[in-house]
């Protein structure tokens, strides 16, 4: 190559806009959400009552809790894909989750009979939620370790883990309008496992694919 074709191709390559960081974080939660969405209809789709239960609050509130928790790491990946900026304030938002579905349970160990706490605990699906959920979450997952390596996350293992965290907010989604287990008991635990086993995984890929 010749001394002005090469800078000719510098120039050209400088030219070369990419795709702002705001920008690629609203296409990788829409390509997350598409994969999500097709991985769960192929894979389970939705429980055969889901009109009924929409009805119902006990069935509505696991939509609460898992939207609550994908809103709230979605925001928080976005700033961690940015160096320098105000993680602190956005981390606190993650306790709204837990508080959201802590009340539940209490409010579910008032009314439910003490003898059967435990078959609600339980339920019916424990192994199809501990399969379906991380399986419906693993696209979203590497979308999003993707689209960190578009920013520059200076804490690439924390980074993986909110990736982890909403790939497994936007599979749970899913995953809940397919589960006959409305028990917030179940959802605490059972979910909450199933969640945790992407957020380990993306804290593992996350250390690797985000670092820059």
């Amino acid at each position: 190559m010749q001394t002005n074709d090469l800078i000719n191709a510098l120039k050209a390559d400088a030219a070369k806009q990419a795709m702002p960081l705001g920008y690629a974080w609203w296409v990788a939660i829409a390509a997350a959400t598409i994969v999500a969405a097709v991985a769960f209809f192929v894979l389970i789709g939705p429980r055969p009552d889901f009109a009924a239960a929409a009805h119902t609050l006990r069935f509505l509130l696991k939509f609460i809790v898992t939207l609550t928790l994908t809103v709230v790491a979605f925001g928080l990946l976005r700033v961690l894909s940015r160096p320098g900026s105000n993680v602190r304030g956005v981390a606190y938002w993650l306790v709204l989750t837990p508080v959201l579905l802590g009340a539940a349970v209490v409010a579910e160990l008032f009314v439910v009979p003490t003898d059967q706490l435990l078959a609600v605990w339980w339920g019916s699906n424990v192994y199809v939620c501990l399969t379906f959920i991380p399986l419906i979450g693993l696209g979203p997952l590497a979308i999003f370790l993707v689209a960190l390596r578009h920013g520059a996350p200076t804490r690439p293992g924390p980074a993986g883990a909110v990736a982890g965290l909403l790939a497994g907010g936007i599979a749970a989604t899913f995953y809940a309008a397919h589960c006959t287990d409305d028990s917030p008991l179940f959802v605490a635990t059972w979910y909450s496992i199933a969640i945790a086993g992407l957020v380990v995984l993306g804290t593992i890929l996350g250390r690797r694919v985000a670092r820059w």
